[in-house]
């Protein structure tokens, strides 16, 4: 059975404020692509399917018209990560059309979604695990006479697992002679894991990690949260990775490769390595640094159409900065000044007290902003300034 494995859409996020929608649905075009040209059989698609617990209403529009469009060609699940309301994203889990199924309950953790598989072999067990807040399911996931769970992200998943495998062994033992095979959805850092700027933290008591050997006994993890696509190292035959964001969400992320997981399960499990489908890039991220000419000339000439972080080195920052700058990059995001050498700040006032001298503090913020002293017109100019207020105060 073919298993195409995708997360963390994040649908109603912007970056640096540009709307990122349009560039979702082209992405969404290209999912429902491979779901049809691949025969798949199955999309799950592991949690923070939106940005924010109340997402805009054209975000939730786009999620109806993709997951019916993916339904056409295979089964879908779905469940809800950190940053999704899973009351929101679940409650009209018992209105859909069939085939696409959203787990939202922790309490469902061990009650999986059964898959046909197309081929005509055994039957796909998923456990698709919503994100689990450990202040919330320690105690949902308690067993009658266990004592209160740890209040970790580790000791709620190891809770949840033992419910998976007690199920999965149960099902097996009716089954003689057949092979199940399972699939376990999660949204969590995995020990292993290589994070960016734009993942929330979960940390919940000083601990936001679990270890890969919680998810032992499961043919294939579909890992969500982390948004750079990667395997994470499990004991045994148990695969795991993170398919990552379709998107770039920050500037730590602008060298990731983004990309949708096919999996292959066979008989006895996942067979070979998941291949990862390129997704489409709308527009370039890069960080461009050099000084001002530098940057609207050669250097900056190959990322005129691109996403870009631009720094500027001049020693002074140039007149009119930011307007040259978006003139030549019309996509700008970041614009920052940064001399190259910090200059003049050993002089810097460490604490300003009522015997300060004014045009000596705001002497101390110019170079802390530019590197350099002011000049003596400057100075001249600040004293003027502050003579004027104080006059001005006098004057009231």
């Amino acid at each position: 059975m073919r298993i195409v494995h995708t997360s963390d859409w994040h649908l109603g996020r912007t970056l640096h404020g540009v709307d990122l929608l349009e560039h979702q649905a082209a992405y969404f075009d290209h999912l429902v692509d491979v779901v049809r040209s691949e025969q798949v059989g199955a999309v799950v698609i592991s949690g923070d399917v939106y940005d924010r617990a109340i997402p805009p209403v054209d975000a939730v529009v786009l999620l109806s018209q993709t997951l019916a469009r993916l339904a056409e060609h295979a089964q879908v699940v779905v469940t809800p990560g950190n940053h999704d309301s899973a009351i929101r994203l679940g409650f009209a889990a018992e209105l859909l059309r069939g085939g696409v199924y959203l787990r939202t309950q922790v309490a469902d953790v061990g009650v999986p979604v059964e898959l046909a598989d197309p081929a005509g072999g055994a039957p796909v067990m998923v456990y698709a695990l919503p994100y689990l807040d450990p202040d919330a399911a320690r105690t949902v996931l308690r067993e009658d006479g266990e004592e209160s769970l740890g209040r970790s992200h580790e000791a709620v998943m190891s809770a949840a697992m033992r419910r998976v495998r007690a199920d999965l062994d149960r099902r097996q033992k009716t089954l003689p002679g057949q092979r199940l095979r399972s699939v376990v959805m999660a949204h969590a850092f995995v020990v292993g894991g290589e994070v960016s700027e734009s993942e929330r933290d979960i940390r919940v008591g000083g601990v936001d990690s679990v270890p890969a050997g919680a998810f032992a006994g499961a043919d294939y993890v579909a890992l969500g949260h982390l948004h750079g696509p990667q395997r994470v190292a499990c004991t045994g035959p148990t695969v795991a990775r993170y398919s990552g964001s379709p998107l770039a969400y920050s500037f730590s992320e602008m060298r990731h490769a983004k990309s949708t997981v096919l999996v292959d399960l066979g008989a006895d499990g996942v067979v070979g390595e998941p291949e990862l489908v390129t997704a489409p890039v709308p527009r370039r991220l890069a960080e461009v640094t050099g000084t001002l000419e530098e940057l609207l000339g050669a250097t900056g000439a190959p990322h005129r159409e691109d996403w870009v972080r631009l720094v500027v080195t001049d020693p002074m920052r140039p007149r009119e900065m930011n307007a040259r700058l978006k003139e030549r990059f019309p996509h700008a995001l970041v614009m920052q000044h940064r001399p190259p050498v910090e200059r003049a700040r050993e002089s810097l006032t460490l604490a300003v007290t009522a015997a300060s001298d004014p045009v000596a503090v705001a002497g101390d913020f110019v170079a802390h902003v530019t590197g350099v002293a002011p000049s003596a017109a400057e100075a001249d100019v600040l004293r003027s300034a502050f003579e004027a207020a104080n006059a001005s105060e006098r004057s009231a």
